[in-house]
């Protein structure tokens, strides 16, 4: 072989042609936003670094490649540590950092933003994740959403979707913003009324970090009752293009990033899946096709007044794969396939949201004014036996759901006083055209409406925080008050009205004590308001109101050193006011886990529910190159069934328990696990008399739920264990990340509910019952999985 590539070959293997980088950023003053020179900037845990110049920019060559903090010092203000920013030889990074007045001795040197964030609007349930954290996490494939399974509070369903289920609560309680703009829709295929689906829209390239809240939310941050996700994006670099090209297991992509004037820089990205080419390789029974879009531009008009706008959409198809059982022999993954084909529709969904934030920095102050349009789109049908013929028509749904948003905030400090306020005015628009025949124990039911909705909102909203106790004790009072147009009970403004208060203290400089209360308040989903009859009667309008939970959480906290922090914190959720099934009578707190449409139906807001339990955590962030998580959740979820009693509800998962590890090598080699054992939730068993009926079958094509033994049963407690290896080379004019990410490792079996499917005699006709011709004889199919799901991609970057 010729010797050069032996050469090339030993390079890519064992080592990098180059090691060394370069950091390029500025120092700001917080307040004044003017330059600040002589500021101390060194690259984390190294002696690394440079001083600004009088214009307040710095230089750092010779840095290390990959993955790097900054930590910046001056005297008379807090020091700060940076979020990640990758550095190659050929990619020079802007860092823009922002100094604030410290109120110590000017002898003093504070953290103000170490490793661990903390706040004193939320002291507490609040955890953080940086860009490395989430690129490199085991079988987290890139997804935020996946990532943020390993935190505390959060359990998973086993297989393959993206519902966050946040401390007992529905999928449904959760609020999602990028950048501070609200996006409605998270998810590929996302269900309508949940927030669940298979895939996360938003893209790690363009993520710089991601703020999980819990609990104590801030006044600013409205319609959430489990969790609040907050994205903030990077900014595109303002001295040169840079690209970035991803090819994985499920989808491929480029992101562009640099200058667009001398002002302002963009980042954008477009990414492309081929799954239906693999599904149908690999004899799956649906062929599912995604693309998403993301954009940022960041302008700078002056020292005291800037722009973003962001933009990010998607556009989804979901088809069958008729053709799946040709050539199988396997009887069991033949009755599978066939159960599959029978149930799922074909299904077309986008959604976009395009927002502006600009904001203006005065003398201890910054106003902030938010602009956003949402819009999603979600169309599904369905024939009985996939024939396409209109007398076997079972659905044909089509949604549209469409907000603009304007939202007010005004932060500034006074007096040692923290306050920010402001208000919020929105205009919805919801459609819905639905034909729908369907089942339950009481027999067939079939939905024919158009529905068309328009209500306004409308909320005010402001919180104080202030330190004590020469700073040892922070207190933080906030409030929020919601209404709209929707009904006379959810116009007044204060029957929403939903104070908080948080309290931190500090026992020494390693202890400290944190607790919080709060009220949250959420709108029930449109598919409820906007709901009508076969009279075209908003049937829902007399009887629904927000949603309330109380929230109670207390914990104490142990910081060892900088990088190394181990929580125990207890929580209580107490809902009110949850919207009731009338046609089930079920709350819909249970429902949320699975594809369609959650809350299109009659509801009641009579619903009541408990959540509990306590949570340790132990996070060691990597500073030597070894990092890891330690997370472990008590909790209980219950909910009221039709004779009012509390039942286990559908996210009581009692135990949850995550243990994720990573070691950085040398060579730029990195080894990555991460462990997750799920306690089994519970389970309604099958009404098999009102579902061996063909005339309930034939419509549902599925087992109908006995809703008299709401969640009797429970599955098994379920396991993963996946693996991530990862070795990056970088060159002159590019570098190259190479993964390998295996999920499932021990092949771990999960069975979730069995499915009921009519047997077949020799001609492939459907058998009724010997002992009545009005009844499929069934059988139940086993739905388990339980396979290793290798996956590899690569990351390039020049």
């Amino acid at each position: 072989m010729n010797t050069r590539i032996l050469f090339l070959v030993f390079c890519m293997l064992f080592g990098t042609l180059f090691s060394q980088g370069v950091i390029k950023g500025k120092v700001i003053d917080a307040n004044t936003r003017e330059g600040l020179p002589f500021v101390s900037v060194i690259v984390l845990n190294t002696q690394i670094g440079a001083t600004t110049d009088e214009r307040g920019e710095f230089i750092i060559s010779n840095t290390p490649l990959g993955y790097l903090k900054l930590q910046a010092s001056f005297i008379g203000y807090e020091t700060v540590i940076t979020e990640d920013y990758l550095t190659t030889k050929d990619k020079i990074p802007f860092v823009s950092i922002s100094l604030k007045e410290t109120s110590q001795k000017l002898d003093e040197v504070v953290i103000a933003n170490p490793l661990f964030k903390k706040s004193m609007q939320s002291p507490l349930s609040l955890q953080s994740l940086g860009i490395a954290e989430i690129e490199k996490n085991p079988g987290g494939n890139r997804d935020v959403l996946k990532v943020i399974q390993s935190l505390p509070g959060v359990a998973s369903n086993p297989g393959f979707r993206n519902d966050i289920i946040i401390r007992g609560g529905a999928t449904s309680e959760n609020a999602f913003y990028l950048d501070g703009i609200e996006i409605p829709v998270i998810n590929h295929f996302q269900t309508q009324g949940a927030t669940g689906g298979p895939v996360g829209i938003i893209n790690a390239d363009l993520i710089r970090k991601v703020d999980f809240y819990t609990s104590a939310f801030p006044s600013n941050r409205g319609n959430a009752l489990s969790s609040v996700i907050s994205f903030t994006q990077k900014t595109g670099n303002p001295n040169s293009l840079n690209t970035r090209v991803t090819l994985g297991t499920s989808d491929a992509g480029i992101t562009l990033d640099g200058p667009l004037t001398s002002s302002t820089t963009f980042m954008a990205s477009f990414r492309q899946s081929y799954l239906q080419l693999l599904f149908k390789l690999i004899k799956l029974p649906f062929l599912p096709t995604y693309n998403d879009f993301q954009v940022n531009v960041k302008s700078t008009f002056s020292d005291n007044s800037q722009l973003s706008i962001i933009m990010v959409g998607a556009i989804d198809n979901f088809k069958l794969n008729e053709s799946v059982n040709d050539g199988v022999v396997d009887e069991e993954t033949i009755k599978r396939n066939r159960y599959i084909l029978s149930n799922i529709p074909v299904q077309e969904q986008w959604n976009y949201t395009i927002g502006a934030n600009y904001k203006i920095f005065g003398d201890g102050s910054n106003q902030q004014f938010i602009l956003s349009r949402s819009a999603w789109n979600n169309d599904a049908i369905k024939y009985f036996n996939n024939t396409g013929q209109v007398n076997d028509l079972l659905l044909k749904y089509a949604s549209t759901e469409v907000e603009n948003k304007f939202r007010y905030e005004n932060n500034r400090i006074v007096s040692g006083f923290d306050i920010n306020f402001g208000a919020g005015l929105q205009q919805a628009t919801y459609t819905n055209n639905t034909y729908n025949k369907t089942a339950n124990s009481q027999g067939g039911i079939v939905q024919d409406f158009s529905s068309e909705l328009s209500i306004g909102k409308y909320a005010l909203f402001g919180q104080v925080s202030k330190k004590y106790l020469d700073e040892r004790m922070g207190v933080s009072f906030g409030f929020r008050m919601d209404g709209n147009t929707y009904n006379s009970q959810m116009k007044n403004l204060f029957n929403q009205f939903s104070p908080r208060v948080a309290v931190s203290y500090a026992l020494t400089n390693k202890w400290s004590l944190n607790t919080s209360l709060g009220r949250y308040y959420q709108l029930p989903s449109y598919t409820s308001l906007g709901y009508r009859d076969i009279a075209n009667t908003l049937v829902n309008q007399e009887q629904l109101t927000y949603i309330q939970a109380d929230h109670f959480v207390s914990g104490i906290e142990f910081k060892p050193d900088a990088s190394t922090k181990i929580t125990l914190e207890g929580f209580y959720k107490k809902y009110g006011s949850y919207p009731f099934s009338v046609r089930n009578q079920i709350s819909l707190a249970n429902l949320g886990d699975d594809f369609g449409v959650i809350g299109s139906e009659e509801v009641t807001s009579t619903s009541k529910g408990n959540a509990y339990g306590f949570e340790v955590f132990a996070q060691k962030k990597s500073t030597s190159g070894l990092y890891g998580i330690f997370s472990y959740t008590f909790v209980r979820s219950e909910f009221q069934d039709q004779q009012n009693n509390y039942v286990p509800s559908n996210w009581d998962n009692k135990h949850l328990l995550t243990l994720t590890a990573g070691k950085k090598f040398n060579k730029d080699w990195e080894l990555g696990t991460k462990f997750r054992l799920v306690g089994g939730k519970p389970y309604t068993p099958y009404d098999l008399n009102a579902s061996s009926l063909i005339s309930n079958y034939d419509l549902t094509n599925r087992g109908i739920l006995d809703y008299s033994r709401l969640n009797t049963e429970r599955f098994d407690t379920y396991t993963q264990l996946d693996v991530r290896i990862d070795k990056t080379w970088y060159w002159k004019r590019f570098s190259l990340n190479f993964y390998i990410d295996v999920q499932n490792v021990l092949a771990s079996k999960t069975t979730t509910q069995s499915f009921l499917l009519p047997s077949l005699d020799a001609n492939g006709n459907k058998l009724t019952d010997p002992n009545d011709a009005n009844r499929y004889l069934l059988e139940d199919i086993e739905n388990s999985s339980g396979n290793v799901l290798p996956g590899f991609g690569f990351i390039v970057d020049f």
